[in-house]
Formats: C-alpha cells, sequence, structure tokens
C-alpha cells in the first residue's frame, strides 16, 4: 500500500512540475505575441532601453499582474499601454514567465 501511495504522490509531483514548466513556456509564447520585445529585452533579445532581467526577483505575482493591466497605476508617467484584455490563462502564464526571469 505504501508503495502505491509513493507512486501516485510523484506522479502528482511531476504533473505539478509540468504544469509550471508549461506554463512558463506559454507565457513566454504571450510574450513573444504581444510583441513585448519591442520595449523590453530578455537575456539581450528585443529593446535593450527596458530589460526584464532579474524583474521575477524584484516583483511578485500581484504586482506584476498589477503593472501588466495597468501600468499607469504603478507608474502614471510610464508610455507602456495596458494590457487588461489578455486572457487570464495568457496573463497568469506571462507572469509565471516573468517570474521564473531572476537574473
Amino acid at each position: 500500500m505504501a508503495g502505491v501511495a509513493g507512486v501516485a504522490l510523484l506522479l502528482m509531483i511531476s504533473a505539478m512540475i509540468y504544469s509550471a514548466e508549461s506554463s512558463v513556456d506559454h507565457g513566454k509564447e504571450v510574450y513573444a505575441a504581444q510583441k513585448c520585445s519591442m520595449c523590453h529585452s530578455v537575456a539581450g533579445a528585443g529593446n535593450k532601453a527596458h530589460p526584464l532581467d532579474g524583474i521575477g526577483s524584484k516583483m511578485n505575482a500581484d504586482e506584476l499582474k498589477k503593472f501588466i493591466t495597468n501600468p499607469k497605476e504603478t507608474k502614471p508617467n510610464i508610455s507602456m499601454r495596458a494590457y487588461s484584455n489578455l486572457p487570464g490563462k495568457d496573463l497568469d502564464d506571462l507572469v509565471a514567465y516573468l517570474e521564473s526571469l531572476k537574473n
């Protein structure tokens, strides 16, 4: 019985890891589809004026989500447009991708 429980636990953990990885991968696709690299860069790719490297260490998920959907609320003079119409999964996965950018 303990063996079955152990296998079940491993399967659950594997599914959670896969889900997190697929969220980050989809978030990277959202980043590309929304043409974020026109204004931002990651690992030197894109517009170097506003690098996002390390953003995952500077802002948490709620802060990132708020900034993406309503940037002027955080920084009134910013020229970034609001992405308030992104579908929920796209927004969540974009945030997951940005959170993965730790350094």
